[in-house]
């Protein structure tokens, strides 16, 4: 049986004003696993991934385990020292351009260097070494040096990719990760996703808009509407009935 490497309880996320983003989602992740997480705008899909790493406070009553912590209870160096092993992978890839490729991926080793050394880049040996590693395991082995401003999209987002990896993360979340990118791109980043959790054995949540996609890589996927998960189950069970109720339009609409 799969370890489950994440389980949330009711989870809930209400916004100044009353808003209401996440009711009482609960769900589990297990090793090896990629789930999708599709929705429309608004559903709270990325609210989700930004509860589960705490970047925002979930109300009080949320339950998010992480590799056996209650992450919702963990006081400020503490959930420093978990986030080490949360990958995050962003829609508009969060890189520092002016600075290399290579030196943006050792930017995901910072949480495990004092301030002195970080802020001066005194990066281990072995850190740079795993770093080209990285780059060279998503296809960037030419691009180390470059300029990440000089970048495609597609270029970019490996970069981020290998920034989350060099953390020796036990869980990856990624927030709408191929939104920007041309189909081909999607198509590269999608696959090495799929092989990061069925390979290296990481489990990644990634929010998608796209369905199609969606029911190609995921082993699972959940629906969400309106702040609830309304699916939860594999790929096969996803119907077109399903899919438009968590739309709420018909498929031919969601999928043009």
């Amino acid at each position: 049986m799969q370890e489950t490497v994440l389980q949330t309880k009711n989870l809930t996320k209400t916004y100044g004003g009353g808003t209401l983003a996440l009711k009482e989602v609960s769900f589990a992740l297990k090793k090896g696993e990629m789930v999708c997480v599709i929705g429309p705008s608004g559903a709270g899909k990325s609210t989700l991934l930004r509860c589960i790493n705490r970047m925002i406070e979930a109300d009080e009553g949320s339950s998010v385990v992480f590799d056996g912590k209650e992450i919702t209870s963990l006081r400020k160096k503490e959930l420093a020292q978990t986030r080490r092993e949360i990958g995050m992978v962003f829609q508009h890839y969060n890189l520092v351009y002016r600075l290399s490729a290579l030196e943006n991926v050792l930017h995901g080793r910072m949480g495990y260097y004092s301030t002195f050394a970080g802020a001066f880049s005194l990066y281990k040996k072995e850190d740079i070494e795993r770093a080209v590693e990285l780059l060279g395991m998503l296809g960037l082995e030419e691009r180390v040096y470059f300029r990440c401003a000089n970048l495609s999209g597609g270029q970019k987002q490996r970069v981020g990719i290998a920034r989350a990896l060099i953390q020796d993360p036990k869980l990856i979340l990624c927030d709408e990760p191929i939104a920007s990118l041309d189909p081909q791109a999607a198509k590269v980043i999608m696959e090495y996703l799929k092989g990061i959790s069925a390979e290296m054995g990481i489990p990644c949540l990634v929010n998608l808009h796209q369905v199609d996609v969606a029911k190609i890589y995921a082993d699972r996927i959940i629906g969400m509407k309106d702040g609830h998960i309304v699916f939860d189950g594999p790929k096969e069970e996803l119907t077109d009935k399903r899919i438009e109720n968590i739309y709420g339009a018909k498929i031919h609409e969601i999928l043009a």
